[in-house]
């Protein structure tokens, strides 16, 4: 079973490194490394989020051979779910389970803010604001000039997601992940039972949106019980 994982807004594969170390041995991470990082540094960030849920599926198209799974935080998670769809419409293999971890349903996701019109310290601000990021990264410029251009562009994609997409159940069974602490409404987090024709598990952690990485363990605990 292959475990294909989608990095948050602004986050690589380095997010699951510690993974392994908690995964069930039958269990293969593939995590996911989207445009503009690490061995990707080169390439150009994406125009726009079709582009990325395009890309992610050219990805997966050659490693789908065998039972895969799919995991997405934030960003990730609204990624996997148009991933899905995407694979669906093109009658391609579909996987077992999928994971959506700190998203709200996509049909009421937050577009108020506009990332892609914001000066640099009004993000910076909502950067802070949001949490996730170590305060040490705002007080070296070396690596703001590195890491803010892949944040925003991040940020920005989902200003440009088409909201119009159909909402017709998934069917495979899909579980929930969310922190407590989140600013989610309950039918931003209720509205996921609607999400698929079979099981939905909507799971609780301790913690705001960044809670996959002090509640990693109870995670993936739970990933197991449903790939082993």
């Amino acid at each position: 079973m292959r475990l294909f994982c989608l990095p948050y807004a602004g986050g690589s594969s380095v997010v699951f490194s510690k993974w392994p170390a908690y995964l069930d041995k039958t269990i293969e991470l593939v995590p996911i490394e989207l445009a503009g990082r690490r061995n990707r540094l080169l390439e150009p960030l994406y125009d726009d989020y079709q582009e990325m849920v395009d890309d992610i599926v050219s990805m997966l198209k050659s490693n789908i051979d065998s039972e895969y799974a799919i995991f997405g935080h934030s960003l990730g998670g609204y990624a996997a779910y148009d991933v899905f769809n995407t694979l669906k419409a093109n009658s391609l293999p579909l996987p077992q389970h999928v994971f959506f971890s700190g998203v709200a349903v996509p049909h009421l996701m937050e577009t108020e803010k506009k990332y892609r019109g914001m000066s640099e310290e009004e993000f910076i601000k909502i950067l802070k604001e949001f949490g996730g990021t170590p305060p040490e990264f705002f007080e070296y410029p070396e690596l703001l000039e590195v890491f803010l251009p892949v944040l925003r562009s991040d940020f920005g994609l989902l200003e440009t997601r088409d909201h119009t997409h159909n909402t017709t159940p998934l069917n495979i069974d899909i579980t929930v992940f969310l922190g407590k602490d989140e600013p989610l409404t309950p039918k931003q987090c209720d509205g996921w039972k609607n999400y698929s024709d079979k099981i939905v598990t909507i799971c609780y952690f301790e913690g705001g949106h960044f809670f996959l990485n002090s509640e990693l363990d109870k995670m993936i605990q739970i990933i197991n019980k449903n790939l082993k």
